[in-house]
């Protein structure tokens, strides 16, 4: 059976990851630095330690010795937080002694999560191997180095390597300071919600959906950088209008009432690396995806008997 180090495991990505790896055959050994969660999953294995502890990566490695890694450990992305936070820099130094420690004792094939903040300035449809990287923040910039050290190193050891570049994402347990949570839990609560106007162009993707796509590259050998996102650009508030319309509380969104922290442009996946060189497929369509995730809130809020 194939022996896969999933980091970042009880992650709003790392929990969607879980049971689709152990039902694809693989033996899961997931790591996080947060307790172990008391619910058991089969196949999956739990190891309780941070990352950024000097000498834990190798240690682990050396001790579980995977096939397969999946890194999607970095710091929090809480929001305001994360774009400038010191431990980016840290993380930098993490993951790349993680990859060494992987291909020293053999390992296969890593895939690790990047993000689209790597585009940076640019607007419009993000093609990972034409556009222009310009990133503007310590994460963006961080992770795109991680990115480059992992390409160039993957291709002079012939290490099998994928760079996911994630998209915006939604679903299940996603911090509730983000947007579509947020605004989720306010008309849940019959509360309203301050938005802006919702303008700005995003490219939203269920987290399943993409825990499947991080799962088919690394099924997969395609090498670099590849696209994580729904490829379909929509405004900030089609989304939002489609909570309102669901939980039956559209009027309890205040757009315009908050300034937007982004500008009015906006970017969006290519996916067609994704989809030509994987068996993946989107499952989950917008209104599907927005059903799943209200219906999770309702009962982290204990609302199951009605909105």
């Amino acid at each position: 059976m194939r022996t896969v180090l999933i980091t970042g495991a009880s992650g709003f990505i790392g929990r969607q990851c879980l049971p689709i790896l152990a039902a694809n055959g693989y033996a899961v050994q997931a790591v996080s630095r947060f307790p172990i969660p008391e619910v058991e999953l089969p196949g999956v294995t739990w190891n309780e330690g941070s990352l950024l502890e000097p000498g834990f990566t190798t240690r682990l490695i050396n001790r579980l010795q995977p096939d397969y890694l999946l890194h999607l450990a970095w710091y929090p992305a809480s929001p305001g937080k994360f774009w400038s936070a010191p431990d980016n820099l840290r993380w930098v130094t993490t993951s790349l002694e993680l990859f060494d420690a992987f291909r020293e004792r053999g390992g296969k094939r890593l895939v690790a999560a990047g993000s689209c903040a790597e585009y940076g300035l640019i607007e419009g449809e993000c093609d990972e191997d034409k556009a222009q990287l310009l990133p503007t923040t310590l994460y963006g910039v961080s992770k795109h180095c991680v990115g480059n050290v992992l390409h160039a190193w993957s291709q002079q050891t012939h290490l099998s390597s994928a760079w996911a570049r994630i998209f915006q994402l939604y679903g299940p347990a996603e911090n509730p300071a983000r947007v579509i949570p947020y605004v989720v839990r306010s008309l849940l609560r019959n509360q309203p919600a301050g938005c802006s106007q919702g303008t700005q162009i995003v490219d939203f993707l269920y987290a399943e959906d993409a825990a499947s796509a991080l799962i088919a590259l690394l099924d997969s050998d395609v090498q670099g950088p590849v696209n994580v996102g729904s490829g379909k650009p929509l405004p900030l508030r089609t989304i939002l209008e489609e909570v309102g319309t669901q939980t039956g509380r559209p009027h309890l969104i205040r757009f315009g009432e908050r300034d937007s922290v982004h500008h009015v442009g906006g970017i969006w996946a290519n996916t067609t690396k994704l989809i030509e060189n994987t068996p993946w497929k989107q499952r989950y369509a917008l209104t599907e995806g927005i059903a799943k995730t209200i219906a999770w809130w309702k009962r982290d809020l204990g609302l199951d008997h009605g909105v």
